[in-house]
């Protein structure tokens, strides 16, 4: 019988000491037998590495603050897995993840990394906006489920041997490091994102910190999808974009009724309709799943999310044109033919 390939799990934490033991605990009950973890700290100022070393986790620090992919490419590079598992310090996977990962990468060769999809439930916090990103964030994912092309990193295991060739994730980026990844990823292996590895997370429970996050996602995506000439395939499906932008247009055309009369209400009307008709099985989801009351609060907030994104592209779009610098910020994704991308951290 051939043994059980080593996975290792790696734990990238900034400041998590509140969900970090779930988290941590939720991989030592793990029910696949051949496992090493290891938290990597990003010099956090709370108690999370207390929090590890009570597990009895073993705790890297990254020395300096440099974000996710630091700590992933410092988590890599202290391991000996022959399949990395990245697992987010606001996260807990059920019991079969590693287990079920792990099969699925043995049954198809050709799959060079499996990612997780999260519970429509939030782990810690109940808030109403933790409860809608919940909701919005698992239908997404399961509407996705199949081959993506960009990185759910919170929750994934990636063949040491792809994580090689493809190589670190890229240091200088903070915010969109899993797309980038995901697209240098799939330009040579497939990458499946499925329900049938499970976790729940601490989804963001404050309006501002989600709008703010989202808004900064989509303006620094745009130098990435220009230079690659496509969206990523995941969540990205035409169909939201045009949602998003319409929600973004109903704004300036509640001005029209001022200037045609009552019949010019029509204009926002009918914008604010189409964006709702655009992810109209999100909405049946959220409404069988929780009511209609629940629905209204629903919508009022992925209405703002909308505007928000199409926010961050349009100014991503603008400071592409001005900025030579943005521009460039994904040239290591298009590397001359033989060079390295750039050293693991």
């Amino acid at each position: 019988m051939n043994e059980l390939p080593l996975v290792s799990v790696i734990v990238p934490n900034y400041n998590y000491a509140e969900s970090l033991d779930l988290c941590l605990r939720s991989i030592l009950d793990q029910t696949y037998p051949n496992i090493e973890l290891l938290m990597v700290d990003d010099c956090s100022t709370d108690q999370s590495v207390a929090v590890a070393s009570a597990l009895g986790v073993p705790v890297v620090s990254t020395g300096v603050n440099g974000g996710c992919g630091t700590a992933r490419n410092v988590g890599a590079a202290a391991t000996l897995g022959d399949l990395i598992c990245y697992v987010d310090s606001d996260l807990a996977l059920a019991p079969d993840a590693v287990a079920t990962a792990v099969r699925l990468l043995v049954e198809d060769p050709a799959v060079g990394a499996v990612c997780g999809i999260q519970d429509a439930e939030p782990l810690l916090h109940d808030t109403v906006v933790s409860r809608y990103r919940g909701l919005q964030y698992h239908y997404w994912s399961i509407s996705s489920e199949g081959d993506v092309s960009f990185l759910f990193p919170a929750m994934c295991v990636i063949r040491r041997a792809v994580y090689d060739e493809v190589g670190p994730f890229n240091p200088a980026l903070r915010q969109t490091e899993e797309v980038d990844y995901g697209y240098r990823l799939t330009r040579r292996h497939r990458m499946l994102l499925t329900s049938e590895v499970r976790g729940r997370h601490d989804h963001d429970h404050e309006l501002s910190g989600l709008l703010r996050k989202l808004f900064h996602r989509g303006r620094l995506r745009i130098p990435l999808y220009a230079r690659a000439r496509r969206f990523g395939k995941g969540f990205e499906t035409a169909s939201r974009a045009w949602g998003s932008l319409a929600a973004f247009a109903a704004l300036p055309a509640l001005a029209v009724p001022l200037l045609l009369g009552p019949w010019g209400a029509v204009v926002p009307a009918a914008l604010l309709a189409a964006s709702l008709a655009c992810d109209a099985g999100m909405y049946g989801f959220v409404l069988r799943r929780r009511g209609l009351p629940s629905l209204l609060g629903f919508a009022g907030l992925h209405f703002l999310v909308n505007v928000t994104i199409t926010a961050g592209v349009a100014t991503g779009a603008v400071q592409w044109l001005l900025s030579r610098t943005f521009r460039q910020l994904y040239d290591a994704s298009f590397p001359v033919e033989g060079t390295r991308r750039w050293e693991s951290a």
